[in-house]
């Protein structure tokens, strides 16, 4: 039987015993370019993980008698997540290195927090879940301070410690509440005693305490206030890893929870999720308006975006399931495109994050402010883009889950949100004159800045085929 459960759990394994043996390897050589290569490395290492993941998995299995899920839904989120940390490594191995951030930790740690994602979106009790959550967090929270002499990333690190720790606190106690009146803390279990209309008190608190913990780690609001400073304090590629795979993760523990643990209360918890999404569609698409730095503006930018994945989720169906993950899908690749460019934007071999140097940039580098126009009418949802069918897919499992009203809502959010990002094209197309940004990008930001922007272009004709792939994805998490 262990025998069986190990083997289900073996991708975990092997990306746990590279990073141990990567770890003692970087510090016992202690060579130049070490880092450099670990980078790589792990980089190579979490595209044949999620290779091997989405192409050898099959059916539903468990392991260690219910804590660990191996499902297709698990398997779809697992492959989102590592691929998109090894872009962002690859990405930001250029900045890392020319601003002398690139300590062989980095792509360790970041190694360590996937795995603690992938522990998250296969939990299938509550230790397992706050195990991978905390594996996860403790490693984002270094991340964060990786720049130690730089008053805002150390503030950056500290605040989402505090913060975390706070929402972990939430958690916690919200699993042992759930615990101490469903008498279990297995998922299977818990649903079990959780059945709409006959949940008691003590149930229903541990439900919105489990969910205030994590709409944290998604930044919902009002749970969001770690978010923008985060952001802006955080290294560019650091605050582009925050953006992409902990979203994903996070999200999908949020589905997990609420249908494996809680699926037969949909009503009970229906009805929270729906105010979560408004509030962080509204807050995310206001509070935007007036940033005047990229970064924090793409901080509140992702509030809003995770406040239309709520929507989905809040339809309590199999088909909000599926637009959700599709949702997330694109707005993962949305977002590895948009700081592609962002990475790029430097003057005189510094970073820039104000958004008033792009005025005029399509004069001096077409081809970049074309494809951030593609990104950023893109993430506004304007049709025929990518982004625009991500929002329908959304909008239109609301809508058919009775919940027209959120629908509405969205469209409005999503109307006021398109202000900031056509702004940013404003700027770029005939906005003034003023000092330009260095010329010239990496090679390997130019292919994924280019690439995410055809994407978004060509992918209108079939999505990819990520729309059957999550839509069986999401029949294996709602039966």
């Amino acid at each position: 039987m262990i025998a069986q459960d190990l083997t289900i759990v073996l991708p975990e394994i092997i990306l746990a015993v590279y990073a141990m043996l990567a770890l003692l390897g970087a510090v016992y050589t202690l060579k130049d370019g070490a880092a450099s290569l670990v980078l790589w490395i792990t980089s190579a290492m979490l595209v044949i993980m999620a290779a091997w993941i989405g192409l050898s998995g099959q059916g539903t299995q468990i392991a260690f008698n219910g804590m660990f899920i191996d499902d297709g839904f698990s398997r779809f989120a697992k492959v989102v997540i590592l691929l998109s940390s090894a872009a962002i490594l690859l990405m930001g191995h250029e900045y890392m290195a020319k601003h002398d951030l690139l300590r062989f930790e980095y792509p360790i740690l970041v190694v360590f927090a996937a795995i603690g994602m992938m522990v998250m979106v296969s939990a299938g009790d509550l230790i397992a879940l706050y195990m991978g959550l905390e594996l996860q967090s403790l490693s984002l929270y270094v991340v964060a301070a990786l720049r130690r002499d730089s008053a805002k990333s150390t503030e950056a690190g500290l605040k989402y410690f505090v913060l975390g720790a706070l929402s972990s606190g939430l958690l916690l106690y919200g699993a042992s509440l759930t615990y101490g009146y469903a008498g279990t803390t297995l998922f299977s279990g818990i649903i079990e005693t959780a059945t709409a209309g006959e949940m008691s008190l003590g149930l229903i608190f541990g439900l919105v305490f489990l969910m205030a913990g994590l709409a944290f780690k998604v930044s919902a609001a009002p749970f969001h206030m770690w978010t923008p400073d985060v952001y802006e304090g955080s290294p560019t590629p650091v605050t582009a890893f925050f953006a992409t795979a902990p979203k994903v993760a996070a999200m999908a523990l949020f589905a997990r929870v609420v249908h494996d643990a809680f699926g037969g209360a949909v009503g009970d918890w229906q009805q929270i999720i729906a105010f979560l999404s408004v509030l962080s569609m509204f807050l995310g698409a206001i509070a935007a308006i007036g940033q005047s730095n990229i970064k924090r503006l793409m901080a509140y930018s992702s509030i809003a975006h995770m406040g239309f994945a709520l929507m989905g989720l809040a339809a309590g169906t199999a088909f909000g399931v599926q637009a959700m993950l599709i949702y997330m899908s694109i707005y993962v690749a949305m977002n590895i495109g948009t700081f592609a460019f962002i990475l790029s934007m430097e003057k005189d071999g510094q970073p820039v994050s104000d958004i008033a140097s792009l005025q005029m940039y399509s004069r001096r580098e077409p081809a970049k402010a074309l494809a951030m126009l593609v990104l950023m009418f893109s993430l506004a949802g304007v049709p025929p883009l990518v982004g625009f069918f991500g929002k329908l897919y959304v909008l239109r499992a609301a809508y058919e889950a009775g919940l027209g009203w959120l629908a509405v809502a969205g469209v409005i959010a999503s109307v006021i949100g398109a202000f900031y990002y056509l702004r940013i094209v404003y700027y770029m197309y005939f906005g003034e004159e003023t000092e330009e940004l260095d010329k010239g990008t990496s090679p390997v930001l130019w292919g994924f800045l280019m690439a995410s922007a055809a994407v978004m272009v060509f992918g209108v004709i079939n999505l990819f085929g990520i729309e059957s792939v999550a839509q069986a994805a999401a029949a294996t998490l709602v039966n």
